[in-house]
């Protein structure tokens, strides 16, 4: 029999064996460790663990398209939306700047290039399992300080949460990815009449489709080839507490049904079995899909939806957050300076304004990523902007509704030279070939929103030929 092991886990994924076996090899004296060769291979490997890994390590490069980025930053976030709390340290050779920006925008907590010494990945990797440890702290706080902000958008999220915590009544948590919903609907329990009985979370993204009946509802001995023994399941399990659904649209449509009707009237049976159960649980579910959108889209019952949306909750993005970004930081770069024993970094005026301008796409998590960085690499320093500059995304192609708030095309040729003067001496780093790229982008996305994606009339729009407008979009898709 082999005995379980207290090292922590670590998942490599990487497409070259030669790296896997050297990385496993110079590991494994401290990790547990996992290897995948692609994120299909990752995702799957996942689902069949009872516990995630609490680390991992991912090359940017995986199959099919190893000489680009896009499997990598995909996985980043599939790792993430399995895990919230996994440290994912991305190592590879597709090391330029804007890579390694966007994969920490998206939830990497750190980019190494290759090749990098095994000592030092280890001591990155043990410092990320420290800053992890605290992040888990936080989460499961009880006074409160994990919702942290002094914003308007603050003061109603967390009176929403008042006014619904005690409702034995669904609650749908809506939020982009890293704004905290997992921590909304904790602090909904823990506010609750309910907050002594059991709070069970699944993630649906975390599952095999065919595991997550059995998961939910339970199953009989016999039910399916493995079913040894009859077992709850996490209805059962939470009783009269609180049954916690995250990232509820990624759950099947055919399991929808019978989620609508546990939420109607309780009943639920056990796979394998024509027993009847009842349910007193409260579901709360989040999501960071539109689920109006996809509803439209057919792949999530709109009768449902209605049903889990009887309180919602918007968890609003970090660059929503005025000031708050300033609190946060101060939070963060305490706590963790504090885990590591070091003393706090500072900002100086500069660093303070571009903290404070900048939007933190991958909202919270990408901030406290952010603050555990800049802890490791300039603990008691005093921090200039142009130290904190190379942490953020900031160089990243804007969003083209950005774009066009920011900068409208006049029609008068001096107002036009005069407009451009002023966004020219604004930006601190200025690139024409992002911004003529983000024009194009946004008007061949609003052509083919208008025309619902008829690229021959799009085209028309857009007073061009249809192979050029082809030859745009797949342009603009490799970029």
């Amino acid at each position: 029999m082999v005995e379980p092991s207290n090292k922590p886990s670590l998942l490599i994924v990487d497409d070259d064996p030669l790296i896997t076996d050297s990385l496993s090899f110079a590991l494994g004296g401290d990790f547990d460790v996992l290897l995948s060769d692609s994120r299909q291979h990752a995702i799957s490997l996942l689902r069949q663990l009872d516990t995630a890994p609490q680390l991992a390590l991912v090359d940017l490069g995986l199959p099919p398209v190893p000489h680009r980025p896009d499997e990598g930053f995909a996985l980043i976030g599939d790792l993430l939306a399995h895990s919230p709390t996994m440290k994912i340290l991305v190592l590879s050779g597709q090391n330029d700047a804007a890579n390694a920006r966007h994969a920490r925008t998206i939830g990497a907590a750190e980019f190494v290039a290759k090749p990098c010494e095994p000592a030092k990945l280890k001591e990155m990797l043990h410092h990320a399992l420290q800053f992890r440890a605290a992040e888990i702290s936080i989460g499961s706080a009880s006074d409160g300080t994990a919702m942290l902000g002094k914003s308007l958008a603050m003061q109603k999220l967390r009176n929403q949460i008042s006014q619904y915590a005690n409702s034995p009544f669904p609650a749908l948590i809506e939020g982009e990815s890293g704004s905290g919903k997992e921590i909304v609907a904790k602090t909904l329990c823990r506010l609750s009449s309910s907050s002594t009985k059991p709070f069970l979370a699944l993630n649906c993204a975390a599952i095999s489709p065919t595991l997550v009946e059995p998961t939910l509802f339970g199953y009989v001995k016999g039910a399916f080839t493995g079913a040894v023994t009859n077992k709850a399941g996490y209805f059962e399990d939470a009783a009269d507490g609180t049954l916690f659904l995250d990232e509820i649209g990624e759950l099947p449509l055919d399991l929808q049904a019978k989620l609508l009707r546990v939420l109607e009237n309780g009943e639920y049976q056990r796979v394998g079995e024509t027993q009847q159960r009842l349910s007193r649980a409260r579901v709360i579910a989040a999501t960071n899909r539109d689920l109006r959108q996809e509803v439209k889209k057919g792949t999530f019952r709109a009768d449902l939806y209605h049903r889990l949306s009887v309180f919602t909750i918007n968890v609003p993005p970090l660059r929503e957050l005025d000031d708050d970004k300033m609190v946060l930081l101060e939070h963060f770069s305490k706590l963790y300076a504090d885990q590591a024993k070091v003393a706090p970094f500072t900002f100086d005026d500069g660093a303070t304004r571009l903290w404070r301008e900048y939007r933190f796409p991958g909202n919270v998590r990408e901030l406290r990523n952010i603050v555990i960085r800049l802890t490791t690499k300039y603990a008691g320093q005093r921090l200039s902007a142009l130290d904190l500059d190379p942490e953020l995304d900031s160089h990243s192609t804007p969003q083209p509704t950005q774009v066009a708030t920011e900068f409208a095309i006049p029609t008068d040729p001096d107002e036009l030279i005069e407009q451009a003067q002023k966004h020219l001496q604004r930006e601190r780093s200025f690139s024409l070939d992002s911004l003529l790229k983000t024009w194009e982008q946004g008007y061949i996305e609003a052509a083919m929103k208008l025309t619902r994606g008829n690229v021959s009339q799009a085209a028309k729009l857009l007073g061009i030929n249809r192979t050029t407008l082809y030859s745009r979009m797949e342009s603009l898709q490799k970029q």
